[in-house]
């Protein structure tokens, strides 16, 4: 038993300094978001102050709305079409590799090059540049992001109810509804909470595709933009908030992802 144990504290000590290296930063982040002062070099007190001046601060709570509005769009949106590409792409019964690389491509493309190529998509449209762009760039991002998660379902998907269902009369409607539906239902909100995630923390496309004035800045693009003059505690703050919600979402996620694979 020792012998064991003893064999097993090199990877336990590994694994350790690898969390350590990813998120000992980040706690310090969330740490200095409630110090008093403020200042990264002493501890003056616990305080929520600086979560306050992010109450009453009008830009930022703007930029906050922004990103509320684009990341629910542009995830019910993404949701839809992933769940129908998912389907559209399991059912086939014949597999086209080509297919399945162009299905998964916003996955693997750089996000700059992404970001270029649908800023100069909406150039030559003549497309006015805001929120409505942001949230079509967002939908073709996540779109790739929902399709896997629901094609993860549909690989344990027990298609002999749908053909009872068939079987027993009910229409290809009503058999989606009251069979497919309810059993992709865990997957289809698994893959909108990984997209809301990604949307709200997505700036790369967002920088290139929001245009001018503040009526399409996100909270990435505000942070970018407060940071040029210095790291503050209000940005502290608001990263934690940003860093909380993403979290929150994606651990539901992958709850929800261990659930149906079960």
């Amino acid at each position: 038993m020792r012998m064991a144990n003893s064999s097993r504290l090199p990877g336990r000590l590994v694994l350790l300094a690898v969390f350590g290296f990813l998120y000992l930063p980040i706690a310090v982040l969330v740490a200095l978001s409630f110090n008093e002062a403020g200042l990264p070099t002493s501890w003056s007190g616990f305080s929520f102050k600086w979560y306050a001046a992010l109450a009453g601060n009008g830009e930022i709570l703007g930029a906050a709305w922004n990103t509320l509005v684009v990341a629910v769009f542009a995830t019910l949106i993404s949701t839809a079409l992933g769940t129908l590409l998912a389907l559209g792409m399991e059912t086939r019964r014949r597999k086209s590799t080509g297919l399945e690389a162009l299905a998964f491509a916003p996955m693997v493309i750089p996000d700059i090059v992404l970001a270029v190529a649908l800023l100069t998509f909406f150039s030559l449209l003549n497309v006015t540049l805001g929120l409505h762009t942001i949230i079509i760039s967002h939908v073709i991002f996540d779109l790739a992001f929902v399709s896997s998660v629901v094609r993860a379902r549909l690989k344990h998907f027990d298609y002999s109810i749908v053909e009872a269902s068939r079987d027993l009369g009910a229409s290809g409607w009503t058999t989606f509804w009251r069979v497919t539906f309810p059993v992709l239902l865990p997957a289809i909100i698994a893959g909108g909470l990984l997209a809301f995630t990604l949307s709200v923390d997505e700036f790369i496309i967002a920088f290139f595709t929001a245009g001018a004035g503040r009526s399409s800045i996100t909270l990435p693009i505000q942070i970018y933009s407060m940071i040029r003059f210095g790291i503050t505690p209000e940005i502290n703050a608001l990263a934690t908030i940003v860093m909380g919600v993403s979290a929150l979402a994606l651990l539901i996620s992958q709850w929800l992802n261990k659930e149906q694979m079960q």
